[in-house]
């Protein structure tokens, strides 16, 4: 299986992390109802990408799309934004944060699932990066496709920091993949 943007024998990107970032304002009130989903501790940081996990990866974020119906948080809760792991309907955040779950579920550490807010088209929008042996892979409810993510058209702004879930971090640009990451 091939990613979008994964050739063979083509490495992909990691993010580039610049310091510390606020996290956005609904996601303080979400960890306190959910602490195990904004947990980004373990000791594996990045998960060795074999088809098994491919597979995982793409069906996880196809399944989800299919599944659940996009709709604003303020016809879901009332409210501007409000993070919630969605049962029929959600905005970007809830499909990010229903693909964690389902991974985590699977057996995927939560260290290298990492809820992350982007720019599309001057819009706040959020995704699930998946650190992989394989660099870092985006799972997007706009799309079915798993992409390598310097290669989606998103202007990056931060993520969940590793090892501590509730602080953020900036990102910066692509680096390639070291060969020598620590493995799940």
């Amino acid at each position: 299986m091939s990613f979008g943007s994964t050739l063979p024998g083509h490495a992909g990107t990691t993010m580039e992390t610049r310091g510390p970032a606020f996290a956005p304002p609904a996601f303080s009130p979400f960890c306190s109802r959910e602490p195990g989903l904004c947990s980004t501790s373990g000791r594996s940081k990045v998960v060795a990408l074999n088809p098994k996990r491919e597979a995982e990866l793409q069906q996880v974020n196809r399944s989800v799309n299919a599944r659940i119906k996009e709709v604003s948080d303020m016809t879901t809760t009332g409210k501007a934004d409000d993070w919630r792991v969605p049962t029929t309907a959600g905005d970007c955040e809830d499909f990010a944060i229903l693909k964690k779950k389902e991974l985590i579920k699977r057996g995927w550490p939560a260290s290298a699932l990492l809820l992350t807010v982007v720019r599309n088209r001057g819009e706040g929008h959020t995704v699930l990066t998946v650190r992989t042996s394989k660099g870092d892979l985006i799972l997007d409810n706009l799309t079915s496709t798993v992409r390598d993510w310097s290669k989606t058209p998103y202007q990056y702004f931060a993520r969940q920091a590793q090892g501590s879930g509730k602080n953020w971090e900036r990102i910066g640009g692509a680096m390639p993949v070291q060969a020598t990451a620590s493995e799940y």
